[in-house]
């Protein structure tokens, strides 16, 4: 089943369908990792976007039970240079093709993905659309011009109800802007008893739950959008230590007086270098945003930057100087990617517990 692939600039891809036998329109955006299709497609931070493939061949280990990022995902489509149409690995349940079928997300094979990222990385991030390639495509185009990407993203993808993952350890609440399934199964590694809220959930919910922690997870969209979660955090933070991820990352640093920014086409893979500052320590991380932190905007007597990207020098992650408060732009939950980022999970079990030991040592005192 013949295929195209459209671009609002004009462009015009050709290649073979796979997956759910619709249309799809969305922004095109590329992802350079190797391996780790799956928890790609089911990060809830491509919602709205059809993923471009950088590696060659997708789709040769199938899909298991184990590497979801979430149960329904939200990306708009899949481009691939070579779909396998028969996986082998001992975990596989089912093919790429069949799973996206299964959740009616299209896909397109035989696409020139080398030149197309080339053009994504000159120009930015396109609007594009996947159609059957005898649609008109005069019509096709007007359609897609005409479209308005949406921008209430975060709510499309977060929960709607609070849920709990029991633990027995630490008292957890993690806000939910489209949140990886990786950030639960760390903090549940560490025993941590975590309460999952939805992305609305007031300032006062979240203290009446007297948590030990909070966590501004990762999600789709351009942080700008949710300026009522900007007053939550300024109404916590001081009260509770908070870890922000990602989106959860931007969010924070709005809320401090800072600002953001589109990049050109984002950083998405999970071979991004990061130096942190104070030791000159390099880790490979895993990304996937298309907003970042202006540097020239931090206020520096309210917040440290800890982080840099090696490649672009932007703001990966960020430290209160007076505030039990720290984040990162990567994804220390490392799915897919490197584990170099793992202690973060720590640090943040032990500002916990520090913050809890002062303010016992103070009540004692009063």
């Amino acid at each position: 089943m013949k295929r195209l692939l459209i671009l609002e600039d004009g462009s015009i891809f050709e290649g073979e369908g796979f997956g759910a036998e619709r249309s799809s329109t969305g922004e095109v955006v590329f992802t350079t990792g190797m391996t780790g299709y799956q928890e790609a497609i089911t990060d809830q931070s491509f919602n709205g976007q059809i993923i471009t493939f950088t590696y060659p061949l997708i789709g040769n280990y199938g899909i298991n039970r184990d590497d979801f990022e979430s149960i329904e995902p939200t990306c708009q489509g899949v481009i691939v240079a070579e779909v396998a149409r028969v996986p082998a690995n001992w975990r596989s349940k089912m093919s790429l093709d069949q799973f996206l079928k299964t959740k009616n997300i299209p896909g397109i094979s035989g696409i020139d993905t080398r030149m197309l990222t080339k053009k994504l990385r000159d120009v930015g991030t396109l609007k594009g659309s996947i159609i059957d390639a005898t649609k008109e495509l005069d019509h096709a185009f007007d359609q897609l011009k005409a479209t308005v990407l949406s921008t209430n993203q975060v709510a499309q993808v977060s929960t709607t109800k609070a849920y709990p993952s029991p633990g027995i350890g630490r008292n957890v609440v993690v806000i939910d802007f489209g949140l990886k399934h990786s950030i639960l199964r760390e903090l549940s590694r560490r025993n941590c008893q975590i309460t999952v809220l939805p992305h609305d959930t007031s300032a006062h919910a979240i203290l009446d739950l007297h948590p030990d922690g909070v966590i501004l997870s990762n999600g789709p969209g351009d942080p700008k959008d949710l300026p009522k979660v900007l007053e939550m955090i300024q109404m916590i933070q001081g009260h509770v230590p908070i870890f922000g991820i990602c989106l959860g990352h931007q969010l924070f640093a709005l809320a401090n007086g800072a600002d953001t920014y589109k990049m050109i086409f984002g950083h998405r893979g999970f071979n991004h270098p990061v130096r942190e500052v104070a030791t000159g320590r390099i880790d490979f991380t895993s990304q996937n945003h298309g907003y970042a932190v202006s540097k020239e905007s931090i206020d520096k007597e309210k917040l440290l930057i800890t982080h840099l990207e090696i490649n672009d020098e932007t703001v990966e992650g960020l430290r209160h100087k007076e505030l039990p408060a720290f984040t990162v732009q990567f994804h220390p939950d490392a799915a897919p990617g490197p584990h170099d980022t793992l202690h973060l999970f720590d640090d943040f079990i032990e500002l916990m517990d520090t913050w809890k030991e002062q303010n016992e040592c103070q009540k004692e005192l009063i």
